[in-house]
């Protein structure tokens, strides 16, 4: 039943609009607050670093509760998040309204796969799981850039009442859509930790770090870098994730086809992007035709990173999916903390046009881990065959 999927998909866009919509107002509220933008950048770097480091811990947890009663709880904190964010606190206070719904994220990413994957067959989880994470591309091309265009007009609060409004939309498709849900036999802790001896699984998580790292570098003062580097004011930026977004939703729809083929020519072809679309930045220089088109690219091998993120690790671990995809939130998230971070110090010290050669360095190193996971893979095939003819003789 594909419904489950799309009401994953619903919570996805809420929890998407609230992590990411940050992205387009960094530099009103570094303006609000009167602090630079690397610290403003603190407010996504930090939401991203809690999921990294509590993500797997608090699946492991909740693994044994009622999935619906899951994210009804996850999406109901990130509504007071919206909440309390529009009425601008102090800095501390924001940066706290914000880690908080940071603990749960990962918790409902994951429940919410497990639940629209369960309604469907071995043959098309790839795809429930691709409508699932349509969310993200849905929040990039509909409520981020609605967002950030409404504080453009008014202010920049006025972009997390958006998000507040998306909540309570997916809150109310969560209780009256989904039935209850309890566990009916929860996994051992061990078995599911288990996955963590084993080294295609960490050589894919290797992965996932640094191509999240890699987009994050740039992707995170996408608004700044367009504003500096392109010379584009607030409303053309809005205007640029819109169409980033839309791209977006395409992107997500084929990568769940092609994911069903082959996943690790899925993501290498993905990944590409963080290779191509620096280079791309550096020649349109200030064309603002060339620099669209740039980010038509941008965003159709972008979008769909979480996605072929979460699938490339399950694939080494297919037995605990729920912890293997929390582990994939966590270790995406540490890369966009990471991103982030480097990011920003570089915008400090040599200048935002220069973000894009992060993209580069860290594109180059997830393509050295697939390289490595298709080593480990081919030996792995290798020893069992050899192990086969042992047997057999």
């Amino acid at each position: 039943m594909k419904k489950y999927a799309y009401i994953g998909a619903l919570g996805f866009l809420a929890i998407i609009t609230t992590e990411f919509g940050i992205i387009g107002i960094l530099p009103q509220v570094a303006e609000y607050y009167h602090i630079s933008i690397d610290k403003a950048g603190y407010l996504l770097g930090a939401f991203a670093l809690v999921i990294a480091l509590t993500g797997p811990f608090m699946t492991l947890l909740t693994s044994g509760f009622d999935r619906r009663k899951v994210m009804l709880t996850a999406i109901f904190i990130f509504l007071i998040t919206g909440v309390v964010s529009s009425f601008s606190p102090p800095f501390w206070l924001l940066m706290i309204v914000r880690i908080l719904p940071a603990f749960l994220q990962p918790v409902y990413i994951a429940t919410a796969l497990s639940v629209a994957v369960s309604q469907g067959n071995k043959q098309n989880g790839n795809e429930l799981m691709s409508i699932v994470f349509s969310g993200v591309a849905l929040a990039m091309v509909t409520t981020v850039p609605f967002a950030t265009y409404i504080a453009s007009v008014f202010s920049w609060e006025y972009s997390f009442m958006v998000q507040a409004i998306i909540s309570v939309v997916a809150l109310l498709a969560i209780y009256f859509v989904l039935p209850p849900m309890p566990v009916k036999e929860k996994k051992s802790y061990g078995s599911q930790l288990k996955i963590l001896t084993r080294p295609m699984f960490i050589v894919s998580t290797a992965m996932n770090f640094f191509m999240i790292s890699a987009w994050f570098s740039t992707y995170s003062y996408f608004a700044d870098y367009l504003n500096k580097a392109k010379n584009m004011d607030s409303t053309m930026v809005s205007y640029m994730l819109f169409v980033f977004g839309i791209i977006g939703v395409f992107a997500n729809w084929i990568a769940g086809k092609m994911l069903n083929k082959n996943i690790t020519a899925t993501a290498a072809f993905f990944l590409s992007g963080t290779i191509i679309v620096p280079v791309l930045l550096h020649f349109s220089g200030g064309n603002t035709i060339a620099t669209m088109i740039v980010i038509a690219i941008w965003g159709f091998l972008y979008s769909p990173s979480f996605l072929n993120a979460s699938t490339y690790m399950i694939s080494s671990a297919p037995e605990a999916m729920e912890f293997a995809n929390s582990l994939a939130t966590s270790f995406g998230n540490l890369g966009v903390t990471v991103g982030t971070t480097v990011g920003g110090w570089i915008i400090v010290s040599k200048g935002v046009q220069y973000t894009p050669l992060l993209t580069l360095v860290f594109g180059a190193l997830a393509f050295l881990m697939i390289l490595l996971r298709q080593y480990l893979k081919g030996r792995e095939v290798l020893l069992q065959t050899d192990k086969n003819h042992c047997i057999s003789t």
